[in-house]
């Protein structure tokens, strides 16, 4: 995906962009849907044509659907996610929380990522695992934040780290500042802080700029995972951590493989259902094993 994302932010109601893979045996074919409050003028359509430059003279489709908040609507009357020490919940469930659990809320709204996929739950779980087993991070990125839930959820388990969480949608950004005033994560660009990004991928100054990461968490589609596997593992530290989602079991190795390419090596996955989370490493130095 290419184009500036950020022109987005600069509309009166900027839309909802999600992303989503219709056929699960073509890794490399993604489909990109724009959810406008009115109906887009020609400017809009042109934006949102150059964020995919692949789909060559092929225009985007409009439709007019139903007057309904279809990101709430699919996300209302949620139940509660237990996942390892994690309780993601909505404010419906706030008198719910277990007392030895990491309780963070997220309710119904303007952006996908309460918990409730798979893909998501594989993710708090392969952070619980890692502190589990020890692990100790400093400065983590969560790519393609949706709601925050997983920066958030890093800072809660090493809290004096530098977190930073950023997502080609300006509404997810939007979304996730609403989320850390909800959770009180402290937002900017301090220890035990998440600063927030409107950026395509690794394209941002600041993300550059914090880079090497020791922990990257990347739950987004494995089409996109593949194709930012170098930049990616470029951002990221000798013998640091790398949590890989939004995949399927028929995808997994073809996605594990680009990043071994790049230097990665497995470390252990999760599985939920068809949905493996993959949490690979970087090797140190060449023939490390």
């Amino acid at each position: 995906m290419q184009g500036d994302i950020t022109q987005f932010a600069l509309l009166d109601s900027p839309p909802v962009l999600m992303t989503s893979e219709p056929d699960p045996s073509r890794a490399n074919d993604w489909r990109l849907d724009a959810y406008f409050d009115t109906e887009p003028d020609a400017e809009a359509l042109a934006l949102l044509k150059s964020l995919v430059p692949s789909a060559g003279d092929a225009q985007p489709t409009v439709e007019k659907l139903p007057e309904e908040d279809w990101v709430t609507l699919s996300q209302q009357g949620l139940e509660p996610i237990r996942a390892g020490r994690f309780f993601v919940h909505t404010p419906a469930h706030r008198n719910e929380v277990p007392a030895d659990a990491v309780a963070l809320e997220i309710d119904a709204g303007r952006a996908f990522g309460t918990g409730q996929h798979e893909t998501t739950t594989g993710c708090l779980m392969a952070l619980d695992k890692l502190k589990e087993t020890g692990g100790n991070f400093s400065n983590i990125l969560d790519l393609g934040t949706g709601t925050g839930l997983l920066a958030f959820a890093a800072l809660k388990l090493w809290p004096a780290a530098r977190v930073a969480a950023s997502d080609i949608d300006p509404v997810s950004i939007e979304v996730t500042e609403e989320n850390a005033v909800i959770n009180r994560i402290p937002l900017g660009r301090a220890r035990g802080q998440v600063e927030l990004a409107v950026a395509a991928g690794m394209e941002h100054p600041r993300l550059s700029a914090r880079a090497p990461y020791d922990l990257i968490i990347a739950n987004i589609l494995a089409g996109p995972l593949i194709e930012l596997a170098p930049s990616v593992t470029g951002a990221l530290e000798a013998g640091g951590r790398l949590i890989l989602a939004g995949l399927l079991d028929h995808q997994a190795e073809k996605v594990a493989a680009a990043y071994r390419r790049q230097g990665m090596m497995a470390s252990f996955r999760i599985v939920r259902g068809e949905w493996p989370t993959l949490v690979m490493r970087k090797r140190r130095a060449l023939g490390w094993r």
